[in-house]
């Protein structure tokens, strides 16, 4: 008889070949956490991640830019992370254990969630490592993520950036900024270093300078699907008009990649439902694979 597989490719990003997702010959994992407990819109993003894989295994292998299959270095997919309901402080914790499992087996996580309360967690993970210097997370968003509290939790999506700026070795870069509060905006930290998105779209190349300049050596990447422009991704709980296009998101992950030590990268507030959507973001994340993995392919 012959076997499903004979039919159907490996459910996994990309639904690459089973030896290129082998997690011993993978150099990235890529971990889908399904968790929107704190969203305070539209919910939804707890379908993100699986979105995200349905679309990323119509995609082409092959990448014209960088004129190879990027799937080459390995892409292993995790089963989904099993979300802990207590609250979100307890899931930060589920997910700093499986993002820090991940790097001590010398790999590259690539976390698809969900919600943003979640890349506290992933930072968290990342911190175990011995780092030499401080820690950047280069946030893309289109909010500033900065409350104190909201809707009576201090670990909400809405808190994330607040969070993580309390963590020693932090400090953290906002790009594409479009929404805030009037708490938020009298309260910036220290170590928080905003580029709105009115002043990014004015000077584009010349951001990217600044952004660069304002991360040190190493960086985590979290890219919030509201950072883009409605127009082309409508699909997350908190849309605001205006902001960046495919290219702008792309060339902005590609100065990252190239100019610093990325160590870990989550996508986060995507909702399901738009398959245009979520094909978009899925092909980003392939080119930032393609652009982490340069050198170990040249």
């Amino acid at each position: 008889m012959l076997s499903a597989h004979n039919f159907w490719p490996p459910r996994n990003f990309g639904a690459i070949d089973n030896e290129l997702a082998d997690f011993d010959a993978a150099k990235f994992v890529v971990v889908p956490v399904p968790y929107d407990s704190t969203t305070t819109w539209r919910g939804g993003t707890r379908d993100g991640a699986n979105a995200i894989l349905d679309a990323s295994m119509n995609m082409e292998l092959y990448d014209v830019e960088l004129q190879r299959e990027i799937c080459d270095v390995g892409i292993h997919t995790t089963e989904d992370v099993e979300p802990d309901m207590r609250g979100p402080q307890y899931m930060a914790v589920r997910v700093t254990e499986v993002i820090s499992e991940i790097l001590f087996a010398g790999k590259f996580p690539i976390m698809l969630g969900g919600e943003h309360s979640l890349t506290f967690g992933a930072v968290a993970g990342v911190l175990k490592l011995p780092l030499e210097g401080n820690l950047t997370v280069l946030q893309l968003d289109a909010h500033t993520d900065l409350r104190e509290e909201y809707c009576n939790t201090k670990w909400g999506h809405g808190c994330v950036s607040r969070r993580m700026s309390e963590l020693p070795g932090v400090n953290i870069v906002q790009v594409g900024l479009r929404s805030t509060s009037a708490e938020e905006a009298a309260n910036v930290p220290e170590n928080v270093t905003q580029f709105w998105c009115e002043d990014v779209l004015a000077d584009f190349p010349g951001t990217i300078e600044k952004v660069l300049a304002a991360c040190s050596d190493n960086i985590y990447i979290t890219f919030d699907v509201d950072v883009c422009d409605p127009s082309w991704i409508s699909a997350t709980g908190t849309p605001e008009p205006g902001g960046l296009g495919y290219y702008q998101v792309r060339d902005l992950l590609r100065a990252a990649c190239r100019s610093k030590k990325v160590l870990g990268l989550d996508c986060v507030e995507l909702m399901g439902g738009d398959p245009a959507a979520a094909f978009a973001v899925a092909r980003l994340l392939y080119k930032t694979i393609g652009y982490l993995s340069e050198e170990t392919t040249a």
